[in-house]
């Protein structure tokens, strides 16, 4: 008989070696089907929020207006949703948008907590058992892609950090919809599992697959992980919300660029997006010299800032909103009706759109088209004053756009020309 050559054991450590893929490499105590259950629940109530604001926000650009109002022209039936932008109630896009980027924040935590309670799902092998599993697995990533991607670009949005490539505005508009095809397919599968989990448990003799087989010694229970997910959210709401408000809860808004510090006393005192000096607007521009243009079938006009002065003028206490989630109170402002201006250009009776053009000469928006109905509203006005007193070059002197529930952007200031007519 052949000789029998004594079996090499392997050291210690690289016979416990374990990879990902292994369900004993994951070995804390905190995961469980219950656990992920509950954050999943959570998730889909918020996620659900912030698509349908998402899209809301997306339709208050009249994105099918005018092509200057969108920055996604292939679009194609992605854009079956849209509809006129309402002009009430004027706090309208202050409280959709306010709500799409406060959810988003809060969220933050709650979505961390989730990605980390499945993980080892994302390990495991063979990567498709069955055409279902295979689907779960693909839904899977684009779930968790899409939600990281929308989440990164919305957070940098909101600090105003744009390092990454492209507009905003299109990587957002599709990101949100390669999300919302995991996050539909993975809740039709999944949804009905968690709520079963949720309302009687794992039944009995079946394992629970996302608990680790081997846990390390507990240090936290799961409520108490939950209660830290939760407290992380409060916090955050707390140092971002207050972006939304004036007085001390702005003041407590630290994370977010119009939150945490004062503007300062007066009139103008109020938060702005872009100073003057940002997009290069000097005293030159805005001086003397300066005339408004107004277009229409009855020709072309040009007004001078007194000659606007000296034409009737109206008051709206109307906010400013913008897509980073921040937003005024309602500041008091006065000047002269769109639909008067339209009137001059040769519309008396039923106002259309109206094309506005800036003297900011670079950046997005410095043009943007508004509805008839904004038009119409007796509170859209070419702003002259605010709070009693001149608008400040930043807030866009000598002349501003403000339309009741309208984007900040759409709110175009340093005006210099307003085409009346078909958009």
């Amino acid at each position: 008989m052949p000789e029998r050559r004594p079996t090499r054991s392997l050291p210690g450590a690289l016979r416990t070696l374990r990879t990902p893929a292994d369900p004993g490499f994951w070995r804390s105590p905190v995961r469980g089907a219950r656990f992920t259950a509950v954050l999943g629940v959570v998730l889909l109530v918020g996620l659900t929020l912030l698509f349908v604001t998402g899209l809301l926000s997306y339709a208050a650009y009249n994105p099918d207006l005018n092509p200057v109002n969108d920055k996604t022209p292939g679009k194609g039936l992605l854009g079956f949703y849209l509809f006129s932008w309402p002009t009430g109630p004027h706090w309208l896009y202050r409280l959709t948008q306010g709500l799409h980027v406060t959810v988003g924040i809060v969220l933050v935590p709650v979505l961390l907590a989730k990605l980390w309670s499945v993980i080892p799902r994302l390990f495991a092998l063979p990567p498709a058992r069955s055409v279902g599993h295979a689907l779960e697995r693909i839904s899977l990533l684009l779930l968790v892609g899409g939600a990281l991607f929308q989440f990164i670009t919305g957070l940098l949005n909101i600090q105003l950090d744009y390092i990454f490539p492209g507009s905003f505005y299109t990587l957002h508009f599709y990101g949100a919809w390669v999300f919302l095809a995991g996050f539909v397919t993975h809740t039709v599968l999944k949804a009905p599992q968690a709520v079963r989990v949720l309302r009687k448990g794992i039944p009995r003799g079946e394992p629970d697959t996302l608990a680790a087989p081997d846990p390390l010694p507990a240090t936290l229970s799961r409520r108490g992980a939950l209660a830290m997910i939760g407290a992380g959210s409060l916090l955050l709401l707390i140092t971002s919300a207050g972006r939304s408000f004036d007085g001390p809860l702005r003041r407590v808004a630290l994370l977010t660029p119009r939150g945490g510090t004062d503007p300062g006393p007066g009139p103008n005192a109020f938060q702005i997006n872009k100073t003057a000096a940002a997009v290069r607007i000097t005293p030159a521009d805005t001086g003397e010299r300066w005339r408004l243009t107004v277009r229409g079938p009855a020709g072309e006009f040009r007004f001078s800032r007194a000659e606007l002065l000296a034409m009737e003028q109206h008051s709206a206490a109307l906010p400013i909103a913008c897509v980073e989630g921040w937003s005024t109170s309602d500041q008091q402002w006065r000047g002269v009706r769109l639909a008067d201006l339209a009137a001059l250009a040769g519309y008396p009776d039923r106002p259309p759109g109206v094309f506005v053009e800036s003297l900011q000469r670079g950046g997005s928006f410095r043009k943007a088209a508004l509805r008839d109905n904004q038009v119409r509203d007796g509170r859209s006005l070419l702003a002259l004053e605010v709070n009693g007193a001149p608008l400040s070059a930043d807030h866009g002197y000598p002349a501003r756009i403000i339309v009741p529930a309208a984007p900040g952007v759409l709110n175009t200031k340093w005006v210099e020309t307003l085409t009346f007519g078909e958009l």
